[in-house]
């Protein structure tokens, strides 16, 4: 048989998995990538420890991508977390699971596994061609905008990698939406997801505390209730706890006009304990002081006590217990895509096929952070990505001996 070019454009981890299958199996490939360098995203994602998947029972993990599970289901059981595993080793990556579940590794940094990915790219044949940025279609191919200047590219299947539009700087800017649109495909609109969320601080709480973690306490919303810390910011809230709650407080806002968080500030006390220990706190005593000798609060916890509910400085022991075990934090809105970690909406499944073509264009394939889908942080998304790339790949393949 000929040998099949296949065309691939976006050069972040669905993508690169993609052109690892496919070269695997004969294909000529090669890779379309509008910044100078592929895996950017990949990178900064990695710069303070690559979280590459999750180790918690699978059971439990294909559960974490919301509406889009049951669609995902048979990309990630062809690539669950102990295959990323074995994969990350077969690039000389070695890994180990961190306290909280997730998979790290070992060398703490994503450099060395693009490295040795790219390396084994190149050896199988992988053409990689930067500063080529995709701009649309053409009558009988795909526009490119290159160093050359423009120019139409033709081949006999092409995936979509574009990613979604959160850290636009990186490469995913979300521009391919209006030309999907144009043919025909339905593309649900691009929202933020793991992001951070405006909370109306009055200017002393925010010169003050901006950049300080509140450690130690649990958050619930329609999401559940988690423990973990998040970070003040000068805008409002962001961190891991907030991410966790991110889906559920940007829909709310999106249905309702309003969302909240409710904090626990003292997960370790009971609501009788701690009305029981603040009872027993001396009438003249200031409030500073019950607080931190009645509840073990002080510095930001007592601040953003005092932010949010006020009026319990005057409140009895036991109205005051229930404020610090259930704190409400409004939410304004969401922070810009541009500032998340990842992003919601993409390209509906039902425009999909099971070989994630896509049924308005024949030929044409998508995988990654294009689709409908979100998770959380946590080694979910990366692994989401490979997984839906090698499915994607598993596809091509089938398509083009067909």
């Amino acid at each position: 048989m000929k040998r099949k070019e296949v065309v691939i454009i976006g050069g972040g981890p669905a993508g690169l998995m993609t052109a690892e299958v496919l070269s695997q199996r004969g294909h000529g490939v090669t890779v379309y990538d509008g910044m100078p360098t592929v895996g950017r995203k990949f990178l900064l994602a990695g710069k303070s420890g690559l979280n590459i998947t999750h180790a918690e029972d699978y059971a439990r993990f294909v559960t974490r991508f919301g509406p889009a599970s049951e669609r995902l289901r048979a990309a990630l059981d062809a690539f669950t977390p102990d295959d990323m595993r074995g994969w990350a080793v077969g690039l000389g990556t070695e890994t180990f699971v961190g306290s909280s579940g997730r998979v790290f590794p070992e060398v703490m940094k994503a450099s060395p596994l693009l490295r040795a990915w790219l390396r084994r790219l190149e050896g199988q044949g992988v053409r990689i061609l930067t500063r080529h940025r995709w701009e649309g279609f053409a009558e009988d191919g795909f526009v490119f905008m290159t160093p050359q200047g423009r120019e139409v590219v033709r081949c006999d299947a092409v995936l979509l990698a574009l990613g979604g539009a959160s850290w636009p700087r990186l490469g995913s800017d979300g521009a391919w939406v209006v030309w999907l649109r144009g043919r025909g495909v339905e593309v649900n609109d691009l929202r933020p997801a793991n992001c951070g969320f405006d909370v109306s601080w009055s200017e002393n709480f925010r010169e003050r505390f901006a950049g300080v973690p509140v450690k130690s306490v649990t958050a619930t919303s329609d999401a559940g209730t988690f423990q973990g810390e998040f970070v003040i910011t000068r805008n409002g809230v962001e961190g891991s706890l907030v991410y966790i709650h991110a889906a559920s407080l940007r829909d709310r806002l999106e249905k309702e006009g309003r969302g909240r968080l409710k904090l626990d500030l003292a997960p370790g006390r009971t609501l009788e304990r701690l009305s029981r220990d603040l009872t027993r706190q001396g009438v003249k005593a200031s409030f500073s002081s019950r607080l931190r000798k009645g509840a073990g609060l002080e510095g930001v916890k007592a601040a953003l006590l005092r932010e949010v509910a006020p009026e319990v400085a005057k409140a009895d022991p036991e109205q005051l217990a229930r404020t610090i075990k259930a704190l409400p934090l409004a939410v304004l809105k969401a922070r810009p895509i541009a500032e998340a970690i990842s992003s919601a909406g993409g390209i509906c499944w039902n425009g999909i096929d099971e070989n994630y073509m896509l049924k308005a264009l024949p030929g044409v394939f998508a995988a990654g952070e294009m689709l409908d889908w979100e998770a959380p942080t946590g080694g979910y998304l990366l692994t989401a990505c490979l997984a839906t790339g090698r499915a994607a790949a598993r596809g091509i393949d089938d398509w083009l001996r067909r």
